[in-house]
Order: structure tokens, then sequence, then C-alpha cells
């Protein structure tokens, strides 16, 4: 049978009352005169929702106001029990998963290695019951989780690619259904940078921009483009592969000799930093593992950030030429992506560049006066801990709230 029309009463209050309940995440605990306020309703049919939203679960008594004469208002807030989500980063050494609450608030997380019985697969499903148990959760307690993925995730055809650096080669369709499989949980997959741009869009540096790039320098060098307020992820997933972009004085990726090298990726990516501070007799820092041309992302990551970190704390000298090279490096890749997209706003996010801290920052902002049309702000990425984890929940969120919220319609 068809739903109420527009206009009708009962859209009117199916909207103000996701209204209500947006504010209520937005602000946390309101008393009923506060969101008549902010939503311009009535006291009594403030009153009227918040009674309709308690009978629906989805709100709960939250306590009192406090620091005014006389009784206190009673306040209201989002019931953090009504739905719980879980989010996944899986990367080539660990797995990271967290369970949140609608509210958004983490209730329990856990890690394990990449490698082990199960594969990827197996781990993962490890790490989400070691998240749940943490919680005092089960599986059937998740309406959705999504998982962070590296390389391109095809969302028509559920292939993944570019993720031949995870254990056992997992460069097919076969990774997300063998995640699907492990979890019995509902699934959804997106890649990694990407989820770090949702993060910063939702909680950091990106709140109230409609159209930004998202630069990731960590193990990988990848993008996220947000166009309009949504990500633009290609016809088949792979818009931001920026790694592959060819760039002056680098061979193209077809032609590199080993797997990552060529493009972009050769030339800013953590090998760069690496590279370029050995031409200049800067040896990095002590790492617990092998640095250099032969060593795994993340060691060389480490190794680069270390270096980068030093460089900005001392920028004379061989630090500051380093500083300068690699800016210049970071800006021409840059250039070609302000070029196409001309977006508001850059964020630099990632160990490596987070390493460079302001200095390197505004040495690749003057860099790319001189080589782009346009010159968009850079900035840091905000969101510090964990901001591919925190976009899969964020990522979860939405789904698991738009589901729960459209209860109120029927």
């Amino acid at each position: 049978m068809a739903g109420p029309g527009p206009g009708t009463p009962g859209v009117l209050r199916a909207m103000n009352d996701r209204a209500a309940l947006d504010l209520l995440l937005a602000h946390g605990p309101l008393s009923r005169t506060r969101i008549g306020s902010l939503t311009g309703l009535s006291k009594p049919t403030a009153s009227q929702l918040l009674a309709r939203l308690e009978a629906a679960g989805l709100v709960v008594a939250a306590g009192t106001t406090t620091g005014r004469p006389g009784p206190g208002a009673r306040l209201y807030g989002v019931n953090p029990a009504a739905a719980r989500v879980a989010g996944l980063d899986v990367t080539p050494d660990r797995i990271t998963a967290a369970v949140a609450d609608l509210t958004g608030g983490v209730v329990g997380s856990s890690e394990v290695p990449c490698t082990g019985s199960g594969g990827p697969a197996g781990q993962a499903a490890r790490a989400l019951d070691g998240a749940l148990d943490a919680a005092g959760l089960g599986r059937g307690d998740l309406r959705r989780a999504v998982i962070a993925l590296p390389g391109s995730f095809d969302q028509r055809t559920s292939v993944l690619r570019h993720a031949g650096h995870l254990p056992d080669g997992h460069e097919s369709r076969a990774l997300p259904e063998e995640l699907a499989a492990a979890l019995s949980v509902p699934v959804g997959y997106e890649n990694d940078v990407n989820l770090a741009a949702v993060a910063e869009q939702r909680l950091g540096a990106a709140r109230g921009h409609d159209d930004f790039v998202l630069l990731w320098n960590g193990a990988g060098l990848g993008a996220a483009v947000v166009l309009g307020g949504r990500l633009h992820r290609g016809r088949t997933g792979g818009a931001g592969e920026v790694g592959f972009l060819p760039v002056p004085g680098r061979p193209l990726v077809r032609q590199a000799a080993r797997v990552g090298a060529g493009g972009f990726q050769e030339l800013a990516g953590a090998g760069a930093v690496v590279a370029l501070a050995a031409g200049l007799g800067l040896a990095p820092p002590p790492a617990d593992g092998p640095a250099g041309a032969g060593a795994g992302g993340a060691a060389q990551a480490a190794a680069a950030a270390a270096l980068l970190r030093r460089a900005a704390a001392e920028p004379e000298g061989a630090h500051l030429r380093l500083l300068r090279r690699y800016a210049t490096a970071l800006a021409t890749g840059l250039a070609a992506l302000v070029a196409v997209l001309d977006p508001e706003l850059v964020i630099l996010s990632g160990a490596v560049t987070d390493a460079g801290g302001a200095a390197l920052r505004d040495l690749v902002q003057a860099e790319l006066a001189d080589l782009a049309p346009s010159a968009p702000r850079l900035v840091p990425g905000s969101v510090r801990e964990r901001p591919v984890l925190r976009g899969a929940l964020e990522s979860a969120l939405a789904t698991a709230r738009d589901e729960v919220f459209d209860t109120l319609r029927r």
C-alpha cells in the first residue's frame, strides 16, 4: 500500500521527528523547550514528538538541566542501544575492528594481525568478535558493518582491484565474498582513503565543504575526491588511485620493474622520502624493522615519517633541502588534481605528510601556487585517531540511522 503523499500530516510528523533526532545527535541531550526552539515547533507539538520517539525506543530520558533556579527541565537523548554498527580497517599488516552505538560512541575495539588462520577473512572475524566481546555484545546485535579495504572496490561488480599487497594476493572478487561469509552480518565495503575523507567530512577538517580532495600518504599514496558533498568513486571505484598518475621524471607504472614503482607513487610516496634523504646524506633514525627500497610499506612509511619529523623540527641545512624537494614532489602530483577538479580544499593526511607538519605544508602550498591554475587551501586532517576506522563507523552509522529512523514513516 502506498505511503502518505507529500505534505500530508504523516509526512510532516516524520520530517519533524527526523529533524529532532538529528539535533539530538548533533547537540547531545536537549530539553523539550530547546528542541522546540531549534525546530520552530510549539511546546505541545514538541511534547507529542518526544512521546512518539520514546514509544518507538529511539529517545530516552537523559537527566535534567542544572545550574538554574527552580526544578530542572527533563533532558532527552538518542537511545544508544537502538542500533549498533561495526567498522573494520583491513591493512596488509593488521585488522582493526570497532563497535559503536547509535550515537557514534565506541563501545568496544580489537586488533589482530592480518595473517593467520583463515587468511584476512578469518582474521577479520576474530577482530570483530574481539570488539563485540569488549562491548558485551554478539554478532546478532549488529545492524551493519562497513569494511575499509586497500585498493579499488567496484560497487557494481564487487571486484576488488589493486590490493595485491594484501596477504595471499587477494586482488579479485574473492576477498569481499569471503569477508561477508566470515562475518555473517550485513556488510558494506569502501576504499580506505575514501573512508578517511568521510571521517573528515563528518567530524573533521572538511565539515562545511562540498568539494575537496584528501591526499593520503602513509604505507601507500592515494586520494579521495568529494564533489557536491558526495564521494566520487568513478565507474569502477578507481577514482583517487593517484599512485598511478604519470609525472615528469618517473617511469610509467606499466614500465616499472617492481610492484608499486613508477608514477606519482615513486615520486612522492614514502620511498621517495627515504631516497631523497639518502641523497642528502640523511640516514633514517633506527627503526624496529628494515627501511629503504626493499622494505615493506609500513616500515618504509615509518622511516619516512621519522625523517620528515626530524626535518620539520630542525628546518635548516640538509633538513630544509629535504622538505623543499619533497614539497615539490607532492605539489607536482597535486597540481594535476587541482587543474582537473578545482577543489576548494585539499586535506593532507596520513603518517608521512602528517610528520612534516606545518613546515612541509607551507612549502607545498607555495609550490602549488606556482604549478596549479588555482590555489585551494591546504590543511591537515583533524581526525587524528584512526581516521579510516572512524570513517568506516560513520559510513555504517549513516545507513543504520536511515534504516532505524525510517520506521517513523511506517
